[in-house]
């Protein structure tokens, strides 16, 4: 029964793990995953456990168009994106955009998973109707602290201000941090919901696998803003360098980033760039809040082998020196090309420039529609 495979996943190992050659659990999750952060992969990490094999349908650009406006990312981003979730056993390329029976049934999956806010179609019915009245519908929690329109909102204020602690100034008072440090969160952004970390969201994301014998330990560092296909590429590549690689990542802390970064970055603290990392199925390990120097020290206690850097800058440290200065010393320093030119950067321009078009759009079609609620209001009194 459904309650049982339910109960079956919570222990982790699936309905599978009840021995007796029972058939896998097959998991479905559907979405754009335009912009995807640690919700996304929370969501994910979460379906997955309800069962043993987890497939993520993605729409197509012209999906995505025709019900929302045109997507940030191209489907062969997204696609990427999705399939570098480790709790993603296989991707579905060109979902449709309602989940219906059918699709479940060509893909073998017991049941399909959403978060527990609604989703209607434009006539107001569930979009879930369907598998739901079927019992092949299951409801994961939704991550507190972010949303799309969160992030979009933090980017829209692009200046100095929330990494400021200047409580004089009322200007920079208006715009008080993504981080709710600030008095009260004035902006319509922050305050919304804050994300709060906790041990145990890190033990759920992080992989908890120590080093094997034979491994090749290869360290990389960054600020991993707005964790993106760039660096879904950069790590890929990193990945292939070895046999068996160990990936550590180092996250530098947020006054750190905004130091070499400046305006507004990191976008986000380092809790929420911690879950995002860990997400990555190429990563083994985060250092939260990594030194900006890749110093001796941590490359015993780490058993580095290898340090990698992509194609980016690299900005001295305060002292003027060069943060890779040991790697480089020992011979294990390594620049890797991945091929992708996406930085933050271009990435906030994107999401900015894409979000004011379909800002636009929505206010047009809603002048639209009042100018008709309108007349048709007119048209009424002058038939009394």
């Amino acid at each position: 029964s459904a309650a049982m495979l339910r109960n079956g996943a919570a222990g982790g190992g699936g309905a599978a793990a009840g021995g007796g050659g029972h058939r896998p659990v097959r998991v479905w999750c559907d979405g754009c995953y335009d912009m995807v952060h640690y919700g996304h992969s929370n969501q994910l990490r979460q379906a997955r456990a309800m069962g043993d094999y987890l497939i993520v349908g993605v729409h197509t650009d012209e999906e995505i168009a025709k019900h929302k406006g045109p997507p940030v990312f191209t489907q062969e981003e997204r696609y990427k994106m999705v399939q570098a979730i480790k709790w993603v056993d296989e991707i579905a390329p060109g979902a449709p955009y309602v989940t219906t029976l059918e699709t479940l049934d060509k893909y073998c999956c017991d049941f399909c998973v959403h978060g527990d806010d609604i989703t209607l179609t434009i006539d107001g019915k569930d979009t879930y109707e369907e598998v739901k009245t079927a019992g092949r519908y299951r409801e994961c929690k939704r991550t507190q602290g972010v949303s799309t329109t969160d992030l979009v909102g933090r980017m829209l204020l692009m200046t100095k201000a929330h990494h400021s602690n200047i409580d004089e100034d009322l200007d920079y008072r208006k715009h008080t941090d993504n981080f709710g440090k600030g008095p009260k969160g004035h902006s319509p952004w922050t305050g919304v919901s804050q994300f709060l970390q906790t041990s145990q969201k890190i033990i759920q994301f992080a992989s908890g696998k120590e080093p094997q014998p034979g491994d090749t330990i290869i360290y990389v560092a960054g600020a991993f803003d707005l964790f993106h296909v760039g660096h879904v590429d950069f790590l890929e590549k990193v990945h292939q360098l070895a046999e068996k690689p160990y990936i550590i990542a180092g996250l530098h802390f947020d006054q750190e980033v905004n130091r070499y970064k400046g305006k507004n970055y990191p976008i986000m603290n380092i809790h929420e760039r911690t879950l995002s990392v860990l997400a990555c199925r190429y990563v083994s390990e985060v250092v939260i809040g990594a030194p900006y120097a890749v110093t001796a020290d941590l490359l015993d206690h780490f058993r580095v082998t290898l340090v990698c850097h992509g194609m980016t800058e690299v900005v001295p440290d305060k002292d003027g020196s060069d943060p890779y200065e040991e790697p480089k010393r020992r011979g294990i320093f390594q620049l890797v090309d991945s091929g992708s030119n996406l930085t933050t950067d271009l990435i906030v321009q994107r999401i900015i420039k894409n979000r004011l078009e379909f800002e636009a759009r929505n206010q047009k079609k809603e002048a639209k529609e009042l100018a008709v609620l309108e007349a048709m209001r007119r048209l009424e009194e002058e038939k009394h």
